[in-house]
C-alpha cells in the first residue's frame, strides 16, 4: 500500500478495448496505484461483426476499479482533486430523452456492411468528400453505424435524443452531464477537422438526423461535478470536479509529452497506433491515412492503426503458454516477462517465420488476411514457442514500419525518434525490436500507462493545477530508457519487411476468393 500524502491527487478512468482501469497520480505525475479489470464486447449472434458494449455491466466494472484503486492506495476520496476519462475511440453510446442508454457499441464494430454499401451507392464520391473534411472513412466512423440503427432498429433510432462517445459516457454516468470533445468526437466522421466541431451537413448528406449531437467542449475543461448517485456508485466524493478527457491515443500523446508538431508516438496496446503530430488539418489526397484532432488545441494527428497486436499476444499466452503462466505465478513475475526472456535468445528474424495478422493501413480499402504463421520448419529446437512469440513481436514492428512510411508519404516527414508507450512498452525486448526495425531511437517513458497520465494531466489543467496541457506534459513526463537501433538487426528486418509484404498479398487474395476468412475487413468491402 502507498503512503498517501496530504496533497491532492488526480484520477484517470481509462476504458480500453480489452480492459477498464482506474489510475491515481499525484500532482507531479507519479503513479500511485492502478486497478484494472478485463472486459469483452460480445457479438450479437443476430448481427455478424457486431461488438456490443454493455453499459450497465461495464459501468459496474469501472466502479469496481475506482473503489479498488482508492482502497489499494489508501487515498481517501476527499483527496481526489479532479477526475478525467479516456477510452477506445469510435465506440458510441445512444441515449433517449430521459438520459437512459438505448444502445452502444465498442470500437471496431463491423455490423454495418449493408449501410456502407448503401452510402457508397448514394454517391461514389461521398466517402472521399467526407474524408477530406473530416479525416475519416466509413471503416470505423459512426456514419454507417447510425444508418444501421436507422435501417435495422428503427425504434431505437426514433427514440435517440443524443449521441456521445465512451469517454463522455463515463463523465455522464458520474454526473448526468453529457458533452463531446474534439479528439474522440472527430473519429465519428461527423466532425469538421478545421472547426473542431460537428458538421451537420455531413449527417444530412448521409440521410441521418441532425438533432442528436451534444455540445462540444475542448479537452481539459470542467464538464460537471460528481453527483450524489455517481458518488454512491463509484466511491468518489460528491462534488468532485469532472474534466473532459479525450480519445486514448490523443491523451496518450499528452501522457508521453508529444504535444508539439512533428513529434511521433507508437502506442502498443490491444491495437497499435502510430501518431504523428501536425499543425494543420490537411488530409492525404489518397485517403489512405486517418487524421484526427489532437487533445491539444490547434494541433492534429496523422494516424495509422495496426489491428490486434495486444489481443494476439493475449491469445498466444492463454492458448499455448500454460507452463509460462505457472512459472510466472510461482515466482511472482508476469507471464509475458517469462516469454520475453526466452524470445530474447531467438535471433532477429525468428528464423524466417512470417506472421500475417494486421496489414498496413489503407483507410478506404481496409482489410486483413486470415491470421497465419508461415515459413517454418519442423525443428523444435528452433521453431518453438519462443520463436513464434518473437515473430509476433517482430510482426507488430514491421507493420509499424509500414505506417511510418505511409505517413511519410502524406506528411513528407519521417520522425527522428519515436516515443513508445502502452502495455507493450513494459517489455524488456519489444522496444529494442521496434528500434531495430524502424532504424531510429525509441524512448520509453517512466509511466507506461500514458493514456491515463494524459487524462490526469487534463484533470489537473481543468482545475488550474497546471497552466496548460503543454506545460504540464513537459514538466511531468520522464523518459526511463532510450533504445538505440542495432544496425545489423536493421538489415535483417529490412529484408523481413519485404518478405512479409510479398507474402501478405496472395494471402489477401485467398480471402477475396472465399478460401480463408479475413481477420477483419471494413464493412462494405
Amino acid at each position: 500500500m502507498q503512503n498517501p500524502q496530504t496533497d491532492n491527487y488526480l484520477m484517470a478512468i481509462d476504458a480500453g478495448t480489452g480492459s477498464v482501469r482506474a489510475v491515481i497520480f499525484d500532482t507531479q505525475g507519479n503513479q500511485m496505484g492502478c486497478v484494472q479489470k478485463e472486459w469483452k464486447h460480445p457479438e450479437d449472434p443476430r448481427f455478424p461483426g457486431s461488438m456490443d458494449f454493455d453499459c450497465d455491466k461495464n459501468w459496474d466494472l469501472a466502479c469496481s476499479c475506482i473503489k479498488g484503486v482508492l482502497a489499494q492506495t489508501g487515498i481517501g476520496a476527499e483527496s481526489i482533486a479532479s477526475v478525467s476519462s479516456t477510452c477506445m475511440r469510435e465506440g458510441i453510446v445512444l441515449y433517449d430523452s430521459d438520459g437512459k442508454e438505448l444502445w452502444a457499441c465498442a470500437n471496431v464494430d463491423a455490423r454495418a456492411k449493408d449501410e456502407v454499401i448503401q452510402l457508397k451507392q448514394l454517391d461514389p464520391n461521398l466517402e472521399r468528400e467526407i474524408y477530406l473534411k473530416s479525416g475519416q472513412a466509413f471503416a470505423l466512423g459512426a456514419l454507417p453505424r447510425l444508418l444501421w440503427i436507422k435501417n435495422k432498429l428503427p425504434d431505437i433510432y426514433r427514440k435517440t435524443a443524443r449521441m456521445g462517445m465512451i469517454n463522455d459516457w463515463i463523465i455522464y454516468r458520474l454526473s448526468g452531464t453529457l458533452a463531446v470533445e474534439p479528439s474522440n468526437g472527430s473519429t465519428t466522421g461527423l466532425f469538421n477537422l478545421k472547426s473542431r466541431n460537428w458538421d451537420i451537413d455531413i449527417a444530412r448528406r448521409c440521410g441521418l438526423r441532425d438533432d442528436i449531437y451534444p455540445e462540444v467542449k475542448e479537452c481539459g475543461t470542467v464538464a460537471a461535478n460528481v453527483s450524489k448517485t455517481g458518488a454512491v456508485q463509484s466511491g468518489l466524493k460528491e462534488g468532485t470536479p469532472l474534466v473532459i478527457g479525450g480519445g486514448d491515443c490523443q491523451l496518450g500523446a499528452v501522457g508521453v509529452g508529444a504535444v508539439n508538431e512533428n513529434q511521433a508516438v507508437v502506442f502498443g496496446g490491444s491495437f497499435w497506433q502510430y501518431e504523428f503530430n501536425t499543425p494543420s488539418a490537411v488530409c492525404s489526397p489518397k485517403c489512405d491515412v486517418r487524421v484526427n484532432c489532437h487533445a491539444v488545441e490547434n494541433l492534429w494527428q496523422y494516424e495509422a492503426i495496426a489491428f490486434n497486436p495486444g489481443l494476439i499476444m493475449r491469445w498466444f499466452r492463454d492458448a499455448f503458454c500454460a507452463e509460462e503462466k505457472r512459472i510466472a505465478s510461482e515466482s511472482g513475475a508476469d507471464a509475458y516477462a517469462v516469454l520475453d526472456k526466452a524470445a530474447a535468445l531467438v535471433p532477429a528474424g525468428s528464423y524466417g517465420i512470417i506472421c500475417t495478422f494486421s496489414d498496413v493501413m489503407n483507410f478506404v480499402n481496409w482489410k486483413h488476411a486470415s491470421p497465419s504463421f508461415i515459413n517454418f520448419e519442423l525443428d523444435p529446437e528452433k521453431y518453438n514457442k519462443a520463436a513464434f512469440y518473437r515473430a509476433i513481436m517482430e510482426n507488430s514492428c514491421l507493420v509499424t514500419l509500414g505506417h511510418l512510411r505511409l505517413v511519410q508519404e502524406a506528411a513528407g516527414k519521417y520522425p527522428q525518434k519515436i516515443i513508445f508507450a502502452g502495455g507493450a512498452a513494459k517489455s524488456a525486448l519489444w522496444p529494442q525490436i521496434l528500434a531495430d526495425v524502424l532504424g531510429i531511437p525509441v524512448d520509453v517513458p517512466v509511466v507506461k500507462e500514458a493514456t491515463a497520465l494524459g487524462a490526469a494531466i487534463l484533470a489537473g489543467k481543468g482545475i488550474g493545477l497546471y497552466a496548460s496541457v503543454k506545460d504540464a506534459a513537459v514538466k511531468l513526463v520522464k523518459i526511463e530508457k532510450t533504445f538505440s537501433p542495432d544496425t545489423e538487426n536493421r538489415k535483417v528486418y529490412d529484408k523481413a519487411y519485404e518478405n512479409w509484404k510479398a507474402a501478405y498479398q496472395p494471402l489477401l487474395k485467398l480471402c477475396d476468393n472465399g478460401i480463408t476468412a479475413n481477420m477483419w475487413r471494413a464493412p462494405g468491402l
